[in-house]
């Protein structure tokens, strides 16, 4: 039975002979309806054909923009002026399709000299703009290398990330900074190699720590000499390129010679390096006897969502894999999914000889031709059907459905417990993003904000912020003053770059957050258990409210209940709740899934008091309709005792054994530990800064010339005018300035 036309995106119906076809013969006229009404399908066609006409037969990438200036999506074209064309025929659109026509408000081309140049331009604007309607890989922070440094008499073991500019062998690349950091200690043990810095390394006096327990030969101090350091190193590098058998042949032949000369000592060294060479073989798994570097790509969907497992292959041996979820409409057949991922996959990386992928790609000449050019030298994609390599691909692919499995019961389970969170604090929606605020500082010094966000795929560490604490006004110590400046500027730069349009049921206010009692006569009763308080297992005397009901309520709803059913099972796909306030929010779209921008349920960490400085905060900017939670420790400061204040309305306390009580602990919790850690962080920043960093106008490249130049900084102090003009890197004003602030005594 035929596909029905309106379910098959136009992309896919145009092969290469409808490319060099334009929607009508060139220079013929085109009829425009002038009074489309904007938002509608027909409206953006007429947006498309007024572009289309003066659009040239030839290779480049188109964007589609919508009314607010972002971008929709990112395409790529053989032939512009027929691809475009193709979104104006008005027919043959799927939802999804439909859908980008309707917001498209204008379109923005750049021409290519090949088709070629075509797909790696688009697949590094997509990284870029991250357009709503195509794949993104969402997980796209380079893979962790290591590197065997050239520039030093005694090379260095390291794991290096990014832009491989630094002189030496780099090998990779590795799943993740574990399986580096795992190789690099075998190597340690079998090559004695040194991964200190250079700095650290020229001013050793004696041998450190990794030298007494025989994990560096120290060169630094002549333990070993430089000629005999450097066989090290290149028997590190062959082991790292594949020539493994011929290093254990050589420690091998070692090992047997010490100990007929009875240097039964030196025998047992060679016998540790080779059992710590094994011992980096025994852990990689699958090795291959005949695919010497290769990635392997294995595509796996379910309800809606896609996994992309991937195995890095480098000189016969496994370096490690891991599963990617890119983000993808469901609609979108497997062969363009695993497609554009590994266009984005390559943008930043080489690519290796050979990629065995899962399931057939359109365009797979192309995309090898442009991977090729990139790389420098011939890549080829293959889809295995028999052998070691289809073995592969089948042990990616199961790979591929575990970890996909994973998720979607994490996603089901996360969704339980937000639907829980929400029943107990009575909000009206299940909240599909909470932010999380806290505080640290030590006696009001180096005064850090955070805020930590979590949703239904669990912590949304991309959505992580820190605040300095910038306000002069504050007493030192001013918990609650940290509080008002931190939600003030979140909320205040959030309204800026995401304004929220309110809804007309929403009435002037927009007040739509906790549910407030006593409910009016008729009302819904309240949505979460016992009422206005939500009690344990007993009335709290000290807590205002009625007892709880059972336990077991806490996830069941009355029929009255404006809260949602309970998540649906993992093949169905929940219907997406409104966002807070019942407004729209700019950057976050219902139909498409897209996480949202404003906070369902905002939580900060303290009581009243905390509550009240959050409440004052929003207030002043205008911002309402969204809920506010403040968590106040137990007593004793004990898990499992804490207060919740919302409000107007009585503190609460939640079950000792409540699954939303554990999950509320767990997002407190994190917030510590991350405004802990940035608070940390800037402490060390602040005791590492020493006179220099106080003169205007001297950056982190002037003060390193200065004290390269001189040495310390007590040197620079006592040095004239004169001398300090010298410095190479260093002008005449800045060698005044520095002059007059030591001489000024501000030092």
């Amino acid at each position: 039975m035929p596909r029905p036309a309106n379910d098959v995106p136009p992309d896919i119906l145009i092969d290469d002979s409808e490319d060099e076809t334009p929607v009508a013969e060139a220079g013929s006229e085109i009829e425009l309806d002038l009074e489309a009404s904007p938002g509608s399908v027909k409206a953006g066609t007429e947006v498309i054909k007024r572009v289309w006409s003066t659009l040239p037969n030839a290779p480049g990438v188109y964007r589609m923009i919508d009314a607010k200036g972002e971008v929709l999506y990112i395409g790529k074209a053989k032939s512009l002026k027929a691809r475009v064309g193709s979104y104006a025929r008005g027919q043959a659109h799927s939802n999804r399709l439909a859908r980008m026509v309707a917001d498209t408000a204008s379109m923005e081309f750049v021409t290519t000299a090949t088709e070629t140049e075509a797909l790696l331009l688009e697949a590094n604007l997509i990284k870029q703009l991250k357009p709503r309607y195509n794949v993104l890989l969402r997980d796209d922070k380079s893979l962790p290398y290591i590197l065997l440094t050239a520039d030093h008499e005694a090379p260095q073991v390291v794991k290096h990330r990014g832009a491989r500019n630094r002189p030496g062998h780099y090998f990779g690349p590795f799943a993740n900074a574990w399986a580096v950091n795992r190789t690099i200690n075998a190597l340690q043990r079998a090559f004695l190699l040194r991964s200190c810095s250079d700095s650290y390394y020229d001013n050793r006096t004696r041998p450190c720590l990794l030298f007494q327990i025989k994990r560096c030969s120290g060169p630094c101090t002549q333990e070993v000499a430089i000629p005999e350091y450097q066989t090290l190193a290149e028997e590190a590098r062959a082991f790292l390129s594949g020539k493994s058998n011929l290093v254990k042949e050589r420690l091998v032949a070692e090992m047997n010679a010490a100990a007929e000369n009875l240097e039964f000592e030196r025998a047992a060294r060679y016998r540790d390096r080779l059992a710590a060479l094994s011992a980096v073989q025994a852990t990689q798994g699958i090795n291959t006897q005949g695919l010497e570097e290769a990635d392997v790509f294995a595509l796996d969907e379910q309800a809606g969502q896609f996994c992309v497992e991937v195995f890095f292959f480098r000189n016969w041996q496994n370096w490690g894999n891991r599963a990617y979820f890119p983000k993808a409409h469901r609609s979108m057949p497997p062969g363009e999914v695993l497609a554009s991922f590994l266009a984005q996959f390559y943008d930043d990386k080489p690519a290796p000889k050979a990629i065995l992928v899962s399931h057939e790609i359109e365009d797979a000449e192309l995309l090898a031709a442009a991977l090729s050019t990139k790389a420098e030298g011939r890549v080829e994609i293959h889809v295995p059907k028999r052998g070691e390599r289809r073995t592969l691909i089948d042990y990616a692919l199961r790979n591929a459905k575990e970890a996909l499995g994973r998720r979607l019961a994490d996603t089901s389970s996360q969704q339980k417990l937000l639907a829980s969170l929400g029943q107990a604090f009575g909000l009206e929606k299940t909240p599909r993003r909470i932010d999380v605020f806290d505080n640290s500082h030590i006696m009001g010094t180096n005064a850090v904000g955070a805020m930590i966000v979590a949703g239904p795929a669990g912590l949304m560490k991309q959505h992580y912020r820190t605040f300095n604490i910038k306000s002069e006004e504050l007493t030192p110590g001013d918990d609650y003053g940290m509080m008002r400046e931190v939600l003030r500027r979140r909320f205040s730069r959030l309204s800026k770059e995401a304004p929220r349009e309110p809804s007309p049921a929403q009435g002037e206010g927009g007040e739509q957050s906790i549910s407030q009692a006593p409910a009016e006569a008729g009302a819904s009763p309240s949505p979460f258990r016992g009422g206005e308080g939500v009690g344990g297992a007993g009335p709290d005397p000290n807590l205002a409210g009625p007892a709880p009901a059972a336990d077991a309520a806490h996830l069941s709803l009355t029929d009255n209940s404006p809260m949602p059913a309970p998540p649906t099972p993992l093949g169905l796909r929940p219907s997406r709740p409104s966002p807070p306030g019942g407004g729209k929010q700019s950057g976050a779209r219902e139909e498409d899934g897209s996480f949202p921008t404003w906070p369902d349920l905002v939580l900060v960490d303290g009581g009243k008091g905390q509550l009240e400085a959050a409440r004052e905060a929003l207030a002043e900017i205008g911002i309402d309709g969204v809920p506010l939670v403040a968590i106040a420790k137990g007593r004793d400061r004990d898990a499992g005792r804490e207060t919740f204040f919302l409000p107007g309305k009585p503190p609460i306390k939640l079950p000792p054994r409540d699954p939303a009580l554990y999950f509320v602990q767990r997002l407190r919790d994190e917030a510590h530990r991350f405004a802990i850690g940035a608070h940390r962080a800037k402490r060390k920043r602040e005791m590492a800064k020493g006179p220099l960093d106080e003169i205007s106008g001297i950056g982190p490249n002037r003060k390193r010339a200065l004290l390269h130049h001189f040495g310390t900084v007590k040197a620079i102090q006592r040095a004239s005018y004169e001398d300090l003009v010298k410095t190479p890197g260093v002008n005449a004003a800045t060698a005044r300035a520095v002059y007059d602030f030591f001489r000024d005594g501000r030092s």
